[in-house]
């Protein structure tokens, strides 16, 4: 990679993104929508005897979900876009290197993400009482590095896809497993022992559970950290991999 070469494909995505205002709706408003939804859902519902309400439990976590799913869906179909328009075609007969645009993505996307978790969090905290034993800045980091990991499936499952329909046919077969494996609804040392085994290999498990070591522990504890470093591994695999199903020719 070049560093100038991904600054520029870095700004030439928020470029392009800063003229997309329903994108941008999609990034900011909708999470802090579904939040505001979850609260009155959850509004009268209190937890067990010393366990956290159930707002605080699920928002935590859905925190964290929200942005990858999103950018999952954003992603996978903005890069869709390139290949079938010849965009992409045109950038990889410059210097730009393959890995230069894949984590320009992950970058600018990052950047987003950055502004998308910080109001999703405020509103959840500030306006809505969410109470966590950690820092409110681990959950808005955990969120980031999720919505980066969608990022990075995003424009890896692009490669597949031919039209439009067919990324968004990709949600229920990579993103939707790993909401109902991720340990949210049923822990998952309670799952049968093939099931915990996949949740085991699914990146969004770790994410929720480094983000219910922040709901849990006031300090942040070494099981949170080597989650987080999971995923944050399983971004750059699926950017590496995204980058090889790259091609100079999309015709």
């Amino acid at each position: 990679m070049s560093l100038p070469i991904l600054a520029a494909t870095t700004g030439r995505i928020l470029r392009q993104l800063r003229h997309d205002r329903r994108t941008i709706a999609m990034l900011v408003v909708v999470p802090t929508l579904l939040l505001t939804l979850l609260y009155f859902m959850l509004a009268e519902q209190s937890g067990a005897p010393g366990q956290p309400a159930a707002f605080d439990r699920i928002a935590l976590v859905m925190l964290g979900v929200f942005p990858f799913v999103i950018m999952f869906l954003v992603t996978s179909i903005a890069m869709l876009r390139e290949r079938t328009s010849g965009t992409l075609e045109r950038l990889l007969t410059t210097p730009l290197g393959k890995l230069d645009l894949l984590f320009g993505y992950g970058l600018a996307f990052g950047l987003a993400a950055t502004v998308q978790a910080g109001l999703a969090a405020g509103v959840a905290y500030w306006l809505y009482d969410l109470d966590t034993a950690g820092d409110a800045g681990l959950v808005v980091l955990i969120a980031v590095v999720n919505a980066v990991l969608g990022v990075a499936l995003g424009l890896l499952c692009s490669a597949f896809a031919q039209t439009e329909f067919q990324a968004v046919q990709f949600m229920p077969v990579v993103v939707v497993p790993q909401i109902l494996l991720c340990g949210l609804f049923v822990r998952r040392d309670q799952m049968a022992g093939w099931l915990e085994a996949v949740s085991d290999v699914l990146p969004l498990s770790y994410a929720v559970h480094a983000l219910q070591e922040v709901g849990a522990y006031a300090e942040p504890t070494t099981t949170m950290w080597r989650d987080l470093a999971v995923v944050v591994g399983a971004t750059i695999v699926a950017l590496v991999l995204g980058a090889a199903t790259l091609r100079r020719r999309t015709g």
